[in-house]
């Protein structure tokens, strides 16, 4: 009999421990330990989108090159990074359905070396069918299974610092951009474009040991067992709630401008007068203000201060205007100038779009609970790829068409200033006509900003929850 029962007591505990493979092994915490490992999880999350996201933007100084090589218009160019940013975001709520189903930790080391695999790939292209197979479809699908994943699991790390970590997190884009953009533009010049593919592909290789310190938390909410069906392990059902609809579609239309500038404002640029290194610089000033403003504005959301669905509506209001800025900056003098006007205005762009940028990701656990926000994540990756696919390819067509980038960054604000305007329906997203007192916080696993009577937004911040009006 002793024999028996410990076999029993042993399989309880498998059954207890291992409800899905996210959570593997690891004891079910009281709620996110908001801080701990979590911040290596968060550094992890920002070399993650530095070599995603940042490497994406700095791109765009090649594509020059790539055009007067294969003979080809800057329409036909944009295709590679337009590929690069659909295949990532369309096929995040995969990497976001295997990492629910085998963990964050593989599934990221894997994207890493699909994506360094499609850099090297791209550094023997023949034609440009060869870099939209590599860089876009290859690397593309390797970024994929790593940034919803990580940055997913980071939210689950975090409650009352949580947008300022994911602000953290994503200061990687602007921290790679300072970095790479400059550097990319030396290797184009020391390697050619060859040479500077073939060692970007080792330096993404770095996505693998990344994803290697991503461990599994298991929090109250998450899920019994894993899901069966497909369709459920990517999350398809957090569509019936009418605030995650209203979010994607807002962030959808944002989408179709946002990664204008990844790719084009290298280019706009050269084309207002400034050289290889002047063009580089103004990718980089907008790096720097991008980056800065992402941990400020993660920190002013977890004041609790202002509901983070108005900060989403105003700060993407503020990027389309930034971008209109962009576009109608005059001619500099020459490739000698420094462009001031150009980089004031880049500056203004960065510090509006790194504003944006984690609120994004930091409002999704108040809308879906924290036990769905990796799938949410994946999804809204998903909804940004469809303008990731049709903004840059049409900003090239409307620069071929036109002559200039001017129209392309106009048209590109235009519909950012959509989305925001489209996030006013969020719950609120606007104040109400008078005073309500503030409910008690809901738990995590619910989401702050689901539907509950007299609701409002509170803040991850406890005491300094938001106080807001109500009719």
């Amino acid at each position: 009999m002793p024999a028996p029962q410990r076999k029993h007591r042993r399989g309880g505990f498998s059954h207890r421990c291992l409800p899905t493979p996210q959570t593997a092994m690891t004891p079910q915490a009281a709620g996110p330990p908001d801080g701990g490992w979590g911040w290596v999880v968060a550094a992890a999350a920002f070399a993650v989108n530095g070599l995603s996201y940042g490497l994406l933007r700095s791109l765009g100084l090649a594509f020059p090159d790539l055009a007067e090589h294969f003979d080809r218009s800057a329409q036909d160019t944009a295709w590679i990074s337009a590929l690069a940013l659909a295949v990532q975001q369309a096929a995040s709520p995969v990497g976001s359905a295997l990492s629910t189903r085998w963990g964050a930790r593989p599934v990221v080391m894997v994207g890493g070396v699909l994506a360094s695999l499609g850099f090297v790939f791209s550094a023997f292209a023949r034609s440009l069918l060869h870099l939209y197979l590599g860089l876009g479809l290859l690397a593309g699908s390797g970024w994929a299974l790593v940034f919803a994943p990580a940055l997913g699991t980071l939210s689950r790390y975090f409650s009352r610092r949580r947008v300022l970590a994911v602000g953290l997190a994503l200061t990687g884009n602007g921290a790679s951009s300072l970095l790479l953009a400059p550097a990319l533009q030396l290797l184009l010049d020391t390697f050619g474009w060859r040479g500077a593919l073939l060692l970007l592909g080792a330096i993404t290789l770095h996505l693998t040991p990344c994803g290697a310190l991503l461990l599994p938390l298991a929090l109250p909410g998450d899920p019994p067992a894993p899901p069966r069906s497909p369709l459920a392990a990517l999350g398809l059902g957090l569509f019936t709630r009418r605030a995650f609809s209203i979010f994607a579609l807002g962030t959808a239309l944002v989408g179709g401008g946002y990664f204008v500038p990844y790719v084009h404002l290298a280019p706009h640029a050269l084309e207002r007068g400034l050289g290889g290194y002047g063009a580089a610089l103004v990718v980089a000033v907008a790096a720097v203000g991008d980056a800065g403003a992402r941990l400020v504005c993660g920190w002013l959301a977890d004041q609790g201060w202002v509901p983070l669905p108005r900060l989403l509506a105003v700060f993407g209001a503020l990027t389309g205007l930034g971008l209109w800025v962009v576009g109608l900056v005059p001619v500099v003098g020459g490739e000698e100038s420094w462009g001031g006007p150009l980089l004031a205005a880049a500056v203004a762009y960065g510090l509006s779009a790194g504003s944006y940028a984690p609120l994004v990701f930091g409002v999704l656990p108040g809308l879906v609970g924290i036990g769905g926000v990796v799938q949410a994540t994946g999804l809204v990756m998903m909804l940004m790829s469809l303008g990731g696919l049709l903004g840059p390819p049409l900003s090239g067509f409307l620069r071929d068409e036109t002559g200039d980038f001017t129209t392309s960054f106009l048209v590109s604000g235009s519909l950012i200033l959509s989305g925001s305007f489209i996030y006013i329906g969020l719950p609120k997203a606007l104040p109400s006509c008078g005073p309500a007192s503030p409910p008690a916080t809901p738990p995590p696993e619910r989401g702050e900003l689901l539907p509950a009577p007299q609701a409002v937004l509170v803040s991850p911040g406890g005491p300094r929850s938001t106080l807001d009006t109500t009719c």
